[in-house]
């Protein structure tokens, strides 16, 4: 009985004294002097992983040439059926694509293509901030895709070089 009555004593002391509000406002005051860990978007922006899978590029060789040998292989394997390839045999036997086109609205942005890919010709950039106002923006033909790959070539490459450890 007497064990109560200090328990009871306790808590009716916690309730006068405000113990849980004092605790609740420390806690706010902590975090309202700690740094902030917001970003303010448009102007900064947090760290991307070297496997972030955004836009799509076609890349080259640093010759020039384009990497792309039209074997169709990320044709095949993609699962929502957006890319379509022509392709068509040069003059010194080589085949290489006369048309590589992406339907933007149908990717999932799954990576199976860049997987597939076994000359890392079309692979999935650092680009995220690709929004259009018509739906026929984010339909990607080749100069398209090779601009791109041309516009982030040199981060497409050293995430590639990151990541190749794992692949």
């Amino acid at each position: 009985m007497g064990e109560t009555r200090a328990i009871d004593f306790n808590r009716a002391a916690k309730y006068f004294l405000l113990v849980d509000f004092i605790k609740g406002f420390g806690l706010g005051l902590r975090y309202f002097f700690a740094p902030k860990s917001t970003l303010n978007y448009p102007h900064e922006k947090g760290p991307l992983s070297p496997r972030f899978r955004g836009e799509h590029a076609l890349r080259r060789y640093p010759n020039g040439e384009e990497r792309c040998i039209a074997c169709k292989l990320c044709e095949a394997i993609c699962p929502a059926q957006a890319i379509t390839i022509d392709a068509e045999p040069r003059e010194d036997g080589s085949r290489r694509t006369t048309r590589y086109d992406i339907d933007m609205t149908k990717c999932i942005y799954c990576g199976f293509c860049q997987e597939a890919c076994p000359v890392d010709a079309i692979v999935e950039g650092p680009n995220f901030e690709f929004s259009t106002e018509t739906r026929e923006e984010l339909y990607y033909d080749k100069a398209k895709l090779l601009d791109n790959g041309a516009r982030w070539e040199a981060e497409i490459a050293r995430n590639l070089e990151i990541d190749a450890p794992y692949r």
